[in-house]
C-alpha cells in the first residue's frame, strides 16, 4: 500500500512516499519545490519524479494522498477530503491564513488531476478531541463557545508520533498500542500497567508543549489559532486579549495591521530584534546582545511554564521529550529549560546533552528519576500511518504496491 503524503505551502509543495503495506514501513521517495507559482504544474512534476525515479508507473498505484491538514469549523480527525471538509476549512482560513488557504487550492488541484485516488486529511487538531472539556475550553460566553472561539490545539502529528515512540522507548507497548489505535477505537484500547506520564516539548520555527497521559492528550499550549502559546519564530504567542485594541488605539494601527505584525514581526524576531532563527538569536546573545538574551529568556521561561502546567496536571512526570529543530538541535536551550529542577526529579546530564543532537537519545542521568529523552519527529509518517489506518477502517483492501528497492523507516 503506496501513501504519498503532501505538504502544501504558499509557495512550495513537498512530498514523501511510504510503502505502509508492512511494519515497519519503508520511505520510497521524497522531494519538493518552492517558489511554486503554478500548482497544477508543480503535482504533474511530482507525478513524473515518482515515475522517473521507479516508484510508481502511474498515480492508480497511489492507495491514497494524505495531507497534514490544520483545522476545520466542526471536523476533526482523520477524514476524507470531500468538498463539505474543504468548506469547512475555508470557513476556518482566517485561524490559519499561512495554511488553509494553499491545502484548500492544492487538494482540489490533486482531486481534479486523479479522481479515482482517496484524498485524506489528518488534522493537526485530532490529537486533543479526546482531552477533558475543561483543559479546551476558554472562559467566554457560553455563545463565543458555540460560534468556535475554544482550545483546538495544534502539532498533533508530532506529539502522536512522540506518543508512540516515547512508549515503545520506556517499555511501555501497551501504550504504543493504545496510542497507535487512537483514531481507529477512539482510546479504548487497554492500558495494563501504571499510567503513563509525558510532557512532549515540539519546540521548533513554531513550538508547542502537550501532557499526554497513557498515549492520549490532557492538554497543549496552542489555543484557537497557532498564534498562541510559546514564542513562535515570528507569532506572538499567548498574549493578554486586551492588548490587541490598546496597541491599535496607542499606535494608530488598524486591525489588518496589528494582525500582520502579530504574525510576522513578533515572537523571537519581535523580542530580538535581529532574525526568527534562534541559531541568530543565540549567535547574537553570546556576542553581548540584550534583547536577543531576552527572547531566549522568554522562550524558556514560557517553555517551563507550559511544562510545570503539565507537571502539575499529571501529577509528575515518567518522561520530558524534546523533538523538532530546536528541541532536537539546541542543547543549550533543554539546558536552560530543565535548569534547577533536581527537587521535581529532573536532572540532566550535560555530556550526554551536549552530545544529542538531530537523534534519538536519553540525555537525562542515570539518577534522574523523569527521563529526558530528544526523539527526532517524523509527522509525515504518521499521516501515512493514519491514512492507511482510516483506508483499512472505511475502504476494501488496497491493491498490492508496485515492488521496489528502497529504504526501511524506524
Amino acid at each position: 500500500m503506496n501513501v504519498l503524503v503532501a505538504n502544501i505551502g504558499s509557495t512550495s509543495l513537498k512530498w514523501r512516499l511510504f510503502d505502509v503495506s508492512s511494519v515497519p514501513e519503508r520511505l520510497l521517495h521524497k522531494g519538493g519545490f518552492e517558489r511554486v507559482t503554478d500548482y497544477a504544474a508543480a503535482i504533474e512534476n511530482c507525478l513524473a519524479e515518482l515515475k522517473s525515479a521507479g516508484v510508481i508507473r502511474s498515480e492508480s498505484d497511489l492507495a491514497a494522498v494524505g495531507f497534514k491538514t490544520v483545522l476545520a469549523k466542526d471536523v476533526t480527525g482523520c477524514v476524507e477530503l470531500d468538498e463539505r471538509v474543504l468548506q469547512a476549512m475555508a470557513e476556518y482560513a482566517g485561524l490559519a491564513p499561512a495554511h488553509n488557504p494553499p491545502y484548500i487550492t492544492g487538494i482540489r488541484l490533486f482531486k481534479q488531476r486523479m479522481p479515482g485516488i482517496p484524498l485524506v486529511g489528518l488534522f493537526e487538531t485530532a490529537f486533543y478531541q479526546f482531552a477533558p472539556p475543561a483543559m479546551m475550553r476558554y472562559a467566554v460566553p457560553a455563545a463565543w463557545h458555540d460560534a468556535g472561539v475554544r482550545r483546538f490545539g495544534f502539532h498533533g502529528a508530532s506529539h502522536k508520533f512522540i506518543a508512540e515512540r516515547s512508549a515503545e522507548l520506556l517499555g511501555r507497548n501497551d501504550v504504543a498500542e493504545r496510542a497507535r489505535r487512537l483514531y481507529v477505537d477512539n482510546g479504548r484500547t487497554p492500558v495494563s500497567g501504571l499510567p503513563l506520564r509525558v510532557i512532549s516539548c515540539h519546540l521548533g520555527g513554531s513550538s508547542s508543549v502537550t501532557g499526554i497521559l497513557n498515549g492520549a492528550a490532557i492538554g497543549t499550549s496552542m489555543g484557537m489559532s497557532p498564534q498562541s502559546g510559546l514564542p513562535q519564530n515570528n507569532r506572538v504567542g499567548d498574549l493578554d486579549a486586551e492588548a490587541l485594541p490598546y496597541a491599535m488605539k496607542a499606535l494608530g494601527l488598524s486591525l489588518e495591521e496589528a494582525q500582520r505584525q502579530l504574525r510576522q514581526e513578533s515572537g523571537l524576531k519581535g523580542l530580538s530584534g535581529v532574525s526568527n532563527d534562534i541559531r541568530e538569536v543565540q549567535e547574537a546573545a553570546s556576542s553581548g546582545n540584550r534583547a536577543a538574551q531576552m527572547a531566549i529568556d522568554v522562550f524558556v521561561a514560557s517553555a517551563r511554564h507550559w511544562i510545570g502546567s503539565y507537571y502539575f496536571e499529571l501529577n509528575g512526570a515518567d518522561a520530558i521529550v524534546f523533538t523538532a529543530g530546536i528541541g532536537e538541535n539546541r542543547p543549550e536551550i533543554r539546558e536552560a529549560i530543565c535548569a534547577n529542577l533536581d527537587q521535581l526529579g529532573i536532572v540532566l546530564d550535560p555530556e550526554r546533552n551536549r552530545s544529542t543532537r538531530a537523534a534519538e537519545g536519553v540525555v537525562s542521568a542515570d539518577s534522574s528519576p523523569v527521563k529526558v529523552l530528544v526523539i527526532p519527529t517524523n509527522e509525515e509518517l504518521v499521516v501515512a500511518r493514519e491514512v492507511k489506518r482510516f483506508l483499512e477502517k472505511n475502504r476494501p483492501p488496497a491493491r498490492t504496491p508496485f515492488p521496489s528497492q528502497l529504504s526501511t523507516v524506524k
